[in-house]
């Protein structure tokens, strides 16, 4: 690998890592041009569909077939399957909780996700629980634990416990599709393998919205929800998705997982600047060791182990 192309790859996956980031600040503009959680996310998954289907067709056109996920194997198909309903939950589950707290803890929440993958790892006997693994997953609970503590505080920022379960759930979500997709479709080229789960994800919330009653019309109330809608989708989504493959390619797995941590950075630096909420020390110190165990996780990995974010099928099939 040549300098030049671990800084374009590296660079491809910080611009992804800042487009995933600046999705809690825009759903909060979203809920006030009408939206709710379940449509904002309907119409960002539709949206960035868009996008990944034409980065499909152009893969065409370079000779990768496009693949009938009826045809793959039972077990693959299911946990494709069950990956697209995975994100959909956890996207409504973050969205939920942008709403409801603030867009840094919650982001820190969820962050967790690579420890909740390595202790599950550790109790299906996929890996040991060694010293590092130990470590890790001290920082990461004892970060959480900071994190709500300063919380607490009159000056912090006001901890809504709901929001916090919410991260974490979403956190769980996310594990179950890392646990998944390591040995399942990885015959799915990575491109195709995300547009089917974000289009699980579009058709699900799309019929939840009308279940519930939520304003799937909400995009159509003038230029700024429909603004909001396509730059969630197209910014927040099918661009970042794509920018995101692009650099796994280029610089591997473990790279792309530590640089991908970019995204809370963003979405707290656009929190406190266009929503004004601020850490305290102490909750700044939590969200370090937090990030600081998904680093020390993601070095430590074996190749094809890497604890990529939703939306990669697999090392293995990229």
């Amino acid at each position: 690998m040549t300098d030049r192309s671990l800084l374009a790859g590296s660079l491809l996956v910080v611009l992804a890592a800042s487009g995933f980031g600046v999705l809690g600040p825009l759903a909060r503009f979203a809920y006030e041009a009408g939206f709710d959680p379940v449509s904002f996310v309907a119409w960002r998954a539709i949206f960035g569909v868009l996008v990944i289907v034409l980065v499909v067709l152009w893969r065409r056109t370079r000779g990768v077939a496009i693949v009938n996920p009826a045809r793959l194997p039972r077990t693959d198909a299911v946990s494709l399957l069950v990956a697209g309903l995975s994100g959909l939950t956890l996207n409504i589950a973050m969205f939920a909780a942008f709403g409801l707290g603030s867009i840094a803890v919650v982001l820190l929440a969820f962050y967790v996700y690579p420890a909740f993958v390595a202790a599950l790892a550790v109790a299906l006997g996929h890996e040991r629980l060694d010293g590092t693994r130990v470590l890790a997953l001290g920082l990461a609970l004892g970060g959480v634990a900071l994190v709500v503590l300063g919380g607490l505080d009159p000056g912090g920022v006001p901890i809504q416990p709901l929001a916090i379960v919410l991260g974490l759930g979403a956190a769980g979500f996310q594990t179950v599709f890392v646990t998944l997709s390591r040995g399942h479709f990885g015959s799915v080229p990575a491109e195709q393998a995300m547009g089917w789960i974000i289009g699980i994800a579009a058709v699900g919330a799309v019929g939840l919205a009308f279940a519930t009653g939520g304003n799937v019309a909400a995009p159509f109330g003038g230029p700024q929800p429909f603004a909001i809608a396509a730059v969630a989708g197209i910014v927040g989504a099918g661009i970042p998705s794509t920018l995101f493959l692009r650099g796994i390619r280029s610089i591997g797995g473990t790279r792309t997982g530590i640089l991908m941590l970019f995204e809370p950075v963003v979405g707290v630096a656009l929190a406190a600047l266009l929503l004004h909420e601020t850490l305290l020390p102490i909750q700044v110190v939590g969200g370090a060791a937090i990030l600081g165990a998904a680093v020390l996780l993601q070095r430590t990995a074996k190749p094809g182990e890497q604890v990529a974010p939703l939306g990669v099928p697999s090392a293995e099939g990229l």
